[in-house]
């Protein structure tokens, strides 16, 4: 396993880092399963394909964020926005809460 920095957010099913605490933006959004945390970046997954979805915010295009090692679904990834004031989510990833593990 490479030297990560700690504390970092696992996948809850394999135990593979997925994303750093030092890329947690916010901890104030909502996924299917409840609560969900937007990183910067994460680490150690693949993304689907790219397709339109209407949000509690807005329309957006995103793709679907999976663990590269066991595929779990954990969230996705913002592409594209189509209103001004939701641009800074562009590039940032969804992570839902009930997917991960912090670990120490």
């Amino acid at each position: 396993m490479e030297p990560y920095s700690h504390p970092l957010y696992s996948c809850r099913k394999c135990r593979t880092p997925v994303a750093l605490a030092e890329d947690l933006l916010s901890k104030s959004f909502v996924a299917k399963s409840g609560k969900a945390f937007m990183f910067s970046q994460a680490m150690n997954v693949m993304l689907g394909k790219s397709y339109d979805k209407p949000l509690i915010t807005g329309n957006f295009t995103i793709a679907d964020v999976y663990c590269n090692t066991c595929g779990e679904e954990l969230g996705w990834k913002y592409i594209k926005v189509h209103e001004k004031t939701q641009m800074y989510k562009v590039g940032r990833i969804i992570i839902e809460k009930a997917k991960i593990v912090k670990e120490y």
